[in-house]
């Protein structure tokens, strides 16, 4: 249930975003990933189903809980094991 509250306060932010000339195609979702800088990248809704990245939202919901101040979910982890993550997502 905590997750479905973030992605909906986080798809709440995007499409106010994409209203105002932020481009998210339909299907995907920005996140913002970084320990200390933020990165934005646009992902496939699928991935949420994957328990790996469902792992990172978890990780976000107890460092961010429901604030996320860049308007979409902010992931605490490296931009590398990020990408290396949506890389092996990817290629199912």
């Amino acid at each position: 249930m905590a997750i479905r509250q973030m992605l909906r306060r986080s798809l709440s932010s995007e499409r106010r975003s994409a209203s105002s000339g932020v481009d998210v195609p339909k299907g995907h979702l920005a996140v913002y990933v970084g320990e200390s800088e933020r990165k934005r990248f646009v992902i496939p809704l699928s991935y949420l189903n994957h328990p790996s990245f469902q792992d990172l939202l978890f990780q976000a919901e107890e460092e961010f809980g429901f604030d996320h101040p860049m308007g979409g979910i902010t992931i605490p982890c490296s931009e590398d094991s990020f990408i290396d993550l949506t890389s092996r997502l990817g290629r199912r």
